[in-house]
């Protein structure tokens, strides 16, 4: 399914949550939208190995959305057809007494993939102007020179640290990193259903944090806050993508798509070649082995 118009899935810088689908289906069944990801994926494996063996860009793929948003899931079958050599994925918790003691882009450095390899980011940095900003106490234990109360973190605070953001982003682009930053656009809806799924179901208890219903409570806050984020920092060279997140299935295959299609314009990006010396003497080398026998 690579005709997908992945530009219709691209952020503008007045983006609007409102004006983006939470559902999308494509006409199809479950069964057709999981043979679609199957094949979709297949290739974004393949390809993969040779982004390993071209050894020149990073890729850094990261995933935001509100609790229940599927990010999980998503990591775990857009990726099946991965060498689990080439791929690494982080969680980004609560920040450690040892991260916090650092600035707050610090954790998110020490994890950056390396060149040929993909990096994924189950939350990501945007956490620090996310939850941060809806509650903007933890930036407190940031200890962060002249800001000694909640009243000291300002717009300007924030618009700082968008800009630092961007700098950040625009420094790894620079350098070989190519960089998709998805946002899993869910219904409030949808994520009251799953949250009642956890509930119901005996295997999902462990998933449930009563936390989830105290942040479901500043659901508009948080939305606000994606749409700012997201309008301030989407570029170019480090994009986001809004998907559709009601839809698991359809979700999944959106995002693959949009790895793929993305990824094949690099031309440039190929399996390096064998010196002309080592080719002139291949047969030379297949003779001794064979001679082994």
């Amino acid at each position: 399914m690579n005709n997908i118009n992945i530009e219709k899935y691209k952020a503008t810088k007045d983006f609007k949550i409102s004006e983006n689908e939470t559902f999308e289906d494509f006409g199809k069944s479950d069964k057709e939208l999981k043979k679609d990801l199957s094949k979709v994926r297949r290739e974004l494996g393949e390809f993969q190995d040779t982004i390993y063996a071209h050894g020149k860009y990073s890729i850094l793929v990261c995933l935001q959305g509100m609790d229940t948003a599927g990010k999980d899931s998503l990591i775990r079958e857009v990726f099946k057809d991965f060498n689990v050599s080439g791929v690494e994925v982080h969680s980004f918790k609560v920040p450690t007494e040892l991260e916090l003691s650092h600035n707050y882009l610090w954790r998110h450095y020490l994890v950056l993939p390396a060149k040929g390899k993909f990096g994924v980011f189950n939350r990501t940095h945007y956490e620090n102007v996310l939850v941060t900003r809806v509650h903007p106490e933890y930036i407190l234990n940031e200890h962060i020179p002249g800001i000694h109360t909640v009243e000291d973190i300002d717009q300007k605070f924030w618009d700082k640290r968008f800009e630092q953001i961007n700098d950040f982003e625009r420094h790894l682009a620079e350098n070989g990193t190519l960089i998709f930053k998805f946002f899993l656009n869910l219904s409030k809806e949808e994520q009251r259903q799953r949250l009642l799924r956890r509930l119901a179901i005996k295997e999902k208890h462990w998933k449930f944090s009563p936390g989830d219903l105290k942040e479901r409570k500043l659901w508009s806050v948080y939305q606000k806050c994606y749409e700012e984020a997201i309008s301030k920092t989407t570029h170019e060279h480090a994009p986001w993508f809004a998907v559709p997140a009601d839809n698991k299935k359809a979700t999944r295959v959106i995002v693959a798509n949009i790895l793929l299609q993305s990824l094949k314009k690099y031309k440039d990006i190929k399996e390096p070649m064998l010196s002309e010396k080592i080719m002139a003497n291949l047969d030379s080398y297949e003779e001794q082995l064979q001679s082994e026998q």
